[in-house]
């Protein structure tokens, strides 16, 4: 069993940053698939970025590629993602996930933090 917490997120301004963390516990492993989501209100959850099988170089979605910037810290089993310039159309949930399978769905997922983004 793995545990995800986020936090970070908050209410900003348009142009502002922030970085949003997940900190797993439980059953954990650096190679495990790590990868930042958000669902926007009516809208279907979107991948953002994410380490593969591995932790080889992450992979991002073309919507954030220049913006948002994901690692992580294995030895304090946390997720980071900075995100910059901020939009409005940024405002979501962001959630972690992690995987203990290569590929496939990603099995455990965290409550989700709430970025709002004021333009």
């Amino acid at each position: 069993q793995v545990t995800l917490v986020e936090s970070g997120g908050g209410l900003v301004q348009a142009g502002d940053s922030l970085q949003l963390s997940c900190a797993a516990s439980g059953r954990t492993a650096n190679t495990f698939r790590m990868a930042w989501f958000r669902q926007a209100p009516g809208k279907e959850r979107d991948f953002l970025a994410g380490f593969n099988w591995g932790n080889i170089r992450p992979n991002y979605a073309d919507s954030v590629q220049d913006r948002f910037t994901i690692s992580r810290d294995n030895t304090r089993n946390t997720l980071y993602l900075q995100m910059n310039n901020l939009k409005p159309e940024d405002t979501a949930v962001y959630y972690c996930a992690t995987s203990d399978a290569p590929i496939g769905a990603y099995a455990y997922w965290g409550r989700g933090t709430q970025v709002t983004v004021s333009s």
